[in-house]
């Protein structure tokens, strides 16, 4: 008998987060241990009318074997088919259900990169938001021993982050959301930290059944040339490709990182930050509201909702929301603030060691 949480999941992700339409044609993407979430996905969207178009593989995105083994010219270059799928569809659901969750991290980061660029063009009206999509994760071995957990404690850690009252944390989220519009700069301190950027002219995006599952954000794309400081990634490594990249520094001048260095796989990072103009550029601040979300688990899909974190994309930002810098790369990097870190908003505090003052 299905989990009833897996249908409530489902339904979140075909109704609420993607919105499906009758006649739309709808890509679900997985991966094989994903299948009691991809079934009740595929069959929700059949009931409302529309095509489910599968997409199975043992990774998502390009298999690592392809990247390494293929031509160069082919590696940066969609197939016609694959092209022709993705500018098609109506919109797509991602579902993450890894059995490794190191795969691509044997993948040279310039193959990646090339990848990506290749696929930006393709998938601009997904960071445009002119069409929709979804990712959510569905609990493997592989997230459950990342996380320091059992399965079981890994399925009921992830289904209490999906399964809350949205409807009350939007709300909650645009009240605090609404300090942040009003203000022109923010300033974040902490170990190893002072960093100011403006958000002059820019609005946030509350996440809450949006693009990503589970929700609890709500960020900004800031002003592209405003970053000014430095800021360490002390508390948590940065997850990215497969990678886990620790003790990870930043000085930003008029935007831009001019000094970069890691604690571990420093040639990762650096290879990442010359993927394109673009990728030593913030593309976001984000700060996580997601109440059941409390502790790190390597895994930046959970770990950016933490309440009392915030985190800093590097790459690619969201024209949606006023964002101008283009990249292939979009890097999330979280820093905790719950231990003597602070917000400031225009010189006063809004959040200190993780507690609003608002």
């Amino acid at each position: 008998m299905t989990d009833p949480r897996v249908k409530e999941y489902a339904r979140l992700l075909v109704e609420e987060c993607l919105g499906v339409q009758p006649g739309w044609q709808v890509a679900v993407i997985g991966q094989p241990l994903g299948r009691p979430l991809i079934d009740e996905v595929v069959g929700q969207i059949a009931r409302r009318g529309a095509y489910a178009l599968m997409r199975l593989g043992f990774e998502l995105g390009a298999n690592s074997s392809w990247l390494i083994n293929a031509p160069e010219e082919l590696v940066g270059t969609p197939a016609p088919a694959d092209e022709h799928v993705w500018r098609t569809v109506d919109g797509f659901i991602a579902v993450v259900a890894p059995e490794n969750t190191r795969e691509h991290s044997d993948v040279p980061p310039e193959r990646l990169s090339a990848y990506s660029q290749g696929y930006r063009p393709v998938m601009e009206p997904y960071f445009t938001k002119e069409k929709s999509w979804v990712g959510g994760q569905y609990p493997t071995p592989a997230l459950a021993q990342d996380a320091g957990m059992t399965l079981r404690e890994f399925e009921e850690f992830l289904y209490g982050a999906v399964l809350i009252d949205w409807k009350a944390l939007r709300e909650q989220m645009r009240r605090i959301a609404d300090r942040f519009d009003a203000a022109s700069e923010v300033r974040l301190v902490g170990q190893g930290t002072d960093l100011r950027f403006s958000l002059e002219g820019r609005r946030a995006e509350i996440d809450a059944l949006g693009a990503n599952m589970p929700g609890g954000e709500f960020f900004f794309s800031p002003v592209e040339d405003s970053a000014d400081g430095e800021i360490t990634f002390s508390e948590y490594p940065a997850c990215y490709g497969g990678r886990q990249v620790p003790g990870v520094y930043f000085r930003f001048e008029r935007g831009r990182i001019v000094d970069a260095t890691a604690a571990g796989d420093e040639d990762f990072l650096l290879a990442t930050l010359d993927t394109d103009e673009g990728a030593r550029r913030l593309g976001e601040f984000g700060i996580g509201c997601n109440p059941g979300i409390q502790q790190h688990m390597r895994n930046t899909l959970f770990d950016e909702k933490i309440e009392g974190t915030v985190h800093l994309a590097i790459g690619n930002g969201f024209p949606f929301i006023g964002g101008t810098n283009v990249s292939a790369v979009h890097w999330d990097l979280v820093k905790d603030l719950r231990r003597g870190g602070r917000i400031e908003l225009d010189g006063g505090i809004v959040q200190e060691n993780g507690a609003w003052q608002l």
